[in-house]
């Protein structure tokens, strides 16, 4: 299947480098905020307790603060790409993501990380928002596929950030490979914010004519489907965003080295990032909540299944399958949504269903689970347990998402678009 906008709904064909060139700008923009997020907690966490004395739980907490600001920010920046366009929210995002890193260049506390992670989180709103949004729209009839191709680039970013962090950190130091970093994000993050636009059909986009399909946000919020996402965005938002602090440790706890146990959350990023193109795809042709329901019963038995192993080799295929369910997650949650409540409110509705992920999972995942790892001694069974919970939980509640008036609840975007 070839991503090109095409159709009735979509630019016509003449604007199909145009709409190739504007994914790709959007892909390389997403993947600087992207590779920090999932990356660099993971890698410094270490550093930052030997250096800072920080427990697990303290350094877990960045990724609160990260999450804190995506609820915070999202909603506002759905608000504010239709009047500021999007190239100039990418690039204010990108360098907010430059700028962060000079808050860990030589860090004092803990509070030096938490400004860190909410600078960086306030970034990946201002990127990563717009960018779904133009993709979307560039995409009309495989929207899992060009979004599953955009967060490929923003999640699977960290699985070459993570090892090359390590090395940059141990040749150059700590202090000199931010910097470096810093003027690298802003630099290329920057070019790529000029490319991210969304496509300017004849006329305009016309409002959707199904009137099962809410039209106002606050009809929006008011309906089931909204709330059933939101809940499984806090939950499962949890469970996988925990994998990011959670992954080193689970190696070290097997024994293996600094290296051997980034190796997790390496094969964990991986997972996340490289699965996105197939669920993507996988929902266009099969249906959304189908993917999503699989998924997260997968990621609830690799939790329940990490206590029991005893290698990093077991332990990294196990975080893989945490990583694929947090993937689509990302992916397929995004054509859901325009199924759902249609396209007109789309980053508005995507913002409000972030603030779950931003308020609660941050809390739920990282910190709740660090908190058990520490009363553990280091033992997983506490916190993989709960984690597990909070997958198989997310997969019931996904199964109530169902698009008003049957829209899109057979099977994916294309047909979804086809009658509409």
């Amino acid at each position: 299947m070839s991503i090109l906008p095409a159709g009735p709904s979509g630019p016509p064909a003449v604007s199909r480098r145009a709409g190739l060139r504007a994914l790709g700008a959007a892909c390389l923009a997403v993947a600087w905020p992207g590779a920090l997020i999932f990356g660099y907690p993971g890698v410094m966490g270490p550093h930052w307790q030997e250096a800072l004395g920080l427990s697990r739980a303290a350094v877990g907490g960045t990724l609160f603060f990260v999450l804190a600001a995506v609820g915070a920010f999202m909603l506002p920046v759905g608000r504010l790409q239709a009047r500021l366009g999007t190239g100039r929210l990418v690039l204010a995002g990108e360098a907010l993501t430059a700028a962060s890193l000079l808050l860990t260049a030589a860090p004092s506390g803990a509070w030096s990380l938490y400004a860190w992670g909410f600078a960086v989180g306030t970034a990946s709103c201002l990127v990563y928002l717009p960018s779904l949004t133009a993709v979307q729209l560039w995409f009309p009839r495989q929207r899992g596929l060009a979004s599953g191709v955009l967060n490929l680039c923003f999640a699977g970013s960290a699985a070459l950030a993570a090892p090359a962090l390590g090395w940059a950190v141990a040749g150059f130091g700590y202090g000199a490979a931010h910097y470096a970093l810093a003027i690298l994000v802003l630099v290329a993050g920057g070019a790529a914010a000029r490319g991210v636009a969304p496509p300017l059909p004849p006329g305009g986009r016309p409002a959707p004519s199904d009137a099962s399909v809410p039209r106002s946000l606050a009809e929006i919020v008011r309906t089931r489907a909204f709330w059933l996402l939101w809940s499984t965005w806090a939950l499962q938002g949890a469970a996988g965003i925990a994998m990011v602090t959670l992954a080193v440790p689970l190696g070290l706890a097997r024994g293996a080295s600094l290296a051997g146990a980034v190796f997790v959350l390496t094969c964990f990023n991986l997972a996340n990032g490289g699965s996105r193109v197939v669920v993507g795809l996988l929902s266009d042709r099969v249906g959304r909540r189908p993917v999503l329901c699989v998924a997260f019963l997968g990621a609830g038995a690799a939790y329940f299944g990490l206590p029991a192993v005893d290698t990093v080799g077991a332990t990294a295929i196990l975080a893989a399958g945490v990583g694929v369910a947090f993937g689509t997650l990302f992916t397929v949650s995004a054509p859901l949504a325009v199924e759902c409540f249609g396209a007109a409110h789309f980053g508005s509705v995507l913002g409000l269903v972030f603030t779950a992920y931003g308020f609660l999972s941050g809390l739920l995942g990282p910190w709740v689970s660090g908190l058990l790892l520490d009363r553990g001694g280091g033992d997983p069974l506490l916190p993989c347990l709960y984690l597990g919970a909070l997958c198989w939980v997310s997969a019931l509640l996904i199964l109530g998402v169902r698009p008003r008036g049957g829209q899109g609840s057979g099977t994916g975007g294309t047909r979804g678009e086809t009658r509409r």
